[in-house]
């Protein structure tokens, strides 16, 4: 008997046989579906007796033959009829009827709950997270010895050494602009001297180290999401677990610490491009000498302003971090899901370190560091 997947019609007064022969398998059925689809005249049944293999396209092709003719399957062997049976179990839960939609005076408020739901969901797994770290940061100071310093190290090196370049520049660029459109406006009053104060403020008290987390949020953090986000997808963490080695220790507080210990540092090395670009700007066209600019500053930034930008950054630090590796160790399923944790990782970190920071304004000034 060929392997050939072929049939014939048998006439008959309550409609016509189909008798199938040959191996009905994926690799064969497709000349005979576009024949089977031109058959125009009523089927009673379909006989399998004559198919020598059947995969499980071939038995999708019978059921939907039977279930567009309305024809009974006969002399199916066993395989054939598991086939059958499993597809045609998957059809009856399968339902064309459409789903019928919330009306929008209904719509919005369930969405609008279901986002709070989701918000106390991701608080609760915050939380969780944030408890995770402490238990095996606290496991390591009992245990010095599993301290990861090579890692540390490394992660310093990408957060800190390696965003020198960019957060320079971009500081640089800041501290110009603040220079430039203040003397626009001060010297409106002749005040054009006081654009010290403005750059060295600034610079050092709130846009230094903000600027700096918002830039190493798009850098590391969203790096964090899908370093750990992919690992998570290949498995890598489950392996982690299963040898033995804790995926917290391992990949979650190298980064963690690495982020906070740099973020203080980055924050003046931010605060200082930015002086030194509002400097620059200020001897090209105020003509205040530049080594005049730097010393001023001196004189008319309080120390403490300096001490709020070193408060803040390892607590931004921290935010990144943590909303980093969060996100990272949330994938679960497939490679669209490591975007949307990565973006979400950006997201959640920039506005956190926003909300923080505006809390950070009103509390020192109302202990009178403002």
């Amino acid at each position: 008997m060929s392997d050939v997947p072929d049939f014939t019609l048998i006439p008959a007064e309550g409609g016509d046989t189909l008798v199938l022969t040959g191996a009905m398998v994926v690799s064969r059925v497709g000349p005979l579906d576009m024949r089977l689809r031109a058959i125009a005249t009523p089927l009673a049944q379909i006989d399998l007796a004559g198919v020598t293999t059947i995969d499980t396209v071939g038995a999708w092709l019978c059921c939907r033959l039977s279930r567009d003719t309305g024809a009974a399957i006969i002399n199916a062997d066993d395989v054939a009829q598991r086939l059958i049976k499993a597809l045609q179990a998957v059809d009856d839960g399968v339902t064309d009827e459409p789903v019928q939609a919330l009306p929008t005076w209904l719509r919005v408020p369930s969405e609008v709950g279901d986002a709070v739901v989701g918000m106390g969901h991701g608080t609760i797994g915050v939380l969780g997270f944030i408890g995770q770290i402490v238990m095996a940061s606290g496991s390591m100071i009992r245990h010095p010895g599993r301290i990861r310093a090579r890692a540390l190290v490394h992660q310093m090196e990408l957060v800190g050494v390696n965003a020198l370049g960019i957060i320079g520049l971009m500081s640089f660029l800041v501290g110009i602009v603040i220079a430039q459109q203040g003397a626009v406006e001060l010297r409106q009053f002749g005040a054009e001297v006081y654009t010290v104060n403005l750059v060295g403020r600034l610079t050092l008290r709130e846009l230094g180290i903000l600027m700096t987390a918002i830039m190493v949020a798009g850098r590391s953090g969203s790096a964090f999401a899908a370093e750990i986000g992919t690992m998570k997808l290949t498995e890598e963490v489950d392996a982690m677990r299963t040898i033995g080695v804790s995926p917290m220790e391992a990949l979650v507080l190298p980064r963690v610490f690495a982020t906070v210990l740099m973020m203080p540092l980055l924050g003046v090395y931010a605060a200082l491009m930015g002086i030194i670009g509002g400097a620059f700007l200020a001897q090209l066209t105020l003509g205040i000498p530049f080594i005049s600019f730097i010393a001023r500053i001196r004189t008319v930034v309080p120390v403490y302003d300096v001490w709020v930008g070193l408060i803040k950054g390892p607590v931004f630090g921290l935010i990144v971090a943590l909303a980093g590796c969060y996100q990272g160790m949330q994938v679960e399923s497939n490679a669209e899901e490591v975007g949307k944790r990565t973006t979400a990782a950006v997201v959640m970190a920039i506005f956190t370190v926003i909300v923080l920071d505006a809390f950070f304004a009103v509390f020192f000034s109302e202990v009178n560091w403002g």
